[in-house]
């Protein structure tokens, strides 16, 4: 834990990761954090963080900053505070966005007198908290990794020097993972409307032992309703980086749709 008793780290988003970061880590009057939404404010006031009334307050004093914003918002997060950061400053960028997105938020950094970070969170912060294994690519990755550890992150690798392959091993990842839950949407409404959904499990259950069916697809579906709006943004960001390397992301493109779909819905609206 950082020994400063003055704001160091600032944290721009204060969502499901920032809190579960900044609680586990005791920051406290050590962090401040900044967040459009004002009912972060009091979770923030909860964990001891200081609730900052704009990104530039938030950075005003900070040399380590963790952008942990929604995808779709994570370029914007990054330009706005590009001018505002401290010299030499580094902006961690943890967001799930393709490595074109990330270099793309590195030339705004680098434009002015931070220094920029590619970070990938490769697992949800529940329940590793500050284990979550974290992929730190870029010129600056040995410092950033050196200040991630002091903050408190203990599973940290350096993966290169190059802005945006944390985030291309991250995104091509997440089509598998995404994927998965995407099929198990799909798999899951068919079997209810057809009555059929006990059987298809258990012929799944026949062919694979690792983690029974029902098990997988409660799981999957949970965090579908519950964060797919986020994850459609970030399989999103999944289909520029195939765009990228010239493959056209046909399921990947299905995946967004199902995920966004999935937001918001309960196992009861299934039948409908």
């Amino acid at each position: 834990m950082l020994g400063n008793p003055t704001p160091t780290i600032a944290l721009i988003g204060y969502g499901e990761a920032g809190h579960t970061f900044a609680h586990a880590a005791g920051w406290e009057a050590q962090a401040c954090a900044f967040d459009p939404l004002p009912a972060r404010h009091t979770v923030m006031e909860a964990d001891g963080v200081t609730a900052c009334a704009s990104p530039a307050q938030a950075l005003e004093r900070a040399d380590l900053v963790l952008s942990l914003v929604t995808a779709d918002s994570a370029l914007d997060a990054a330009q706005a505070a590009a001018p505002l950061l401290m010299p030499g400053a580094l902006f961690c960028d943890m967001n799930s966005v393709s490595p074109d997105t990330k270099r793309e938020a590195a030339a705004a950094v680098h434009a002015g007198a931070g220094r920029y970070v590619d970070v990938a969170v490769l697992a949800p912060v529940h329940p590793a908290r500050l284990r979550v294994p974290l992929l730190i690519a870029g010129p600056a990755a040995s410092d950033g990794r050196d200040a991630l550890e002091q903050a408190g992150f203990a599973n940290t690798r350096i993966v290169g020097d190059e802005i945006g392959r944390a985030s291309a091993i991250k995104m091509i990842r997440s089509i598998m993972v995404k994927g998965v839950e995407a099929l198990t949407a799909e798999m899951m409404i068919a079997a209810t409307r057809a009555g059929v959904t006990e059987e298809v499990i258990a012929s799944l259950d026949a062919s694979e032992k690792n983690i029974g069916w029902a098990e997988r697809a409660e799981y999957n579906l949970e965090r579908m309703m519950t964060h797919g709006l986020r994850r459609a943004a970030e399989m999103e960001e999944s289909a520029k980086t195939l765009t990228g390397l010239g493959i056209e992301p046909l399921m990947t493109g299905g995946t967004v749709q199902r995920q966004r779909a999935m937001a918001g819905r309960t196992p009861d609206d299934f039948s409908q």
